[in-house]
C-alpha cells in the first residue's frame, strides 16, 4: 500500500495511461491525460480497469494490475491530486 497523501496524478497516475488509451478515450469526451478529466471520470475509471474490461482484451493493451487499481483508487480517495 501507498502513502495516498504523497499521491499526485502527474507522478503517479498519468503514467499508468498509454497513449492509446489518451487517444481511444478523447473520442469518448474523457482526456486522461488531465487531472480534472480523469477526476470527473475517476468513478467510472476505476470501476472498468478493475473489473478487467477496460483495456479491452483486444486492444493489445495489458490489463491494469491489482497494485495499479489501488494506487488509482487511493488517488482518487486522496482527494485527486495534480
Amino acid at each position: 500500500m501507498t502513502d495516498s497523501a504523497a499521491l499526485s496524478f502527474e507522478k503517479d497516475i498519468r503514467p499508468m495511461f498509454t497513449d492509446l488509451d489518451i487517444d481511444h478515450m478523447k473520442a469518448a469526451g474523457i482526456d486522461l491525460s488531465d487531472a480534472r478529466s480523469v477526476a470527473a471520470y475517476s468513478e467510472a475509471i476505476y470501476a472498468t480497469v478493475s473489473d478487467g474490461s477496460m483495456p479491452p482484451p483486444s486492444s493489445g493493451e495489458p490489463s491494469w494490475t491489482a497494485e495499479m487499481c489501488e494506487r488509482f483508487n487511493e488517488w482518487r480517495n486522496g482527494g485527486c491530486l495534480p
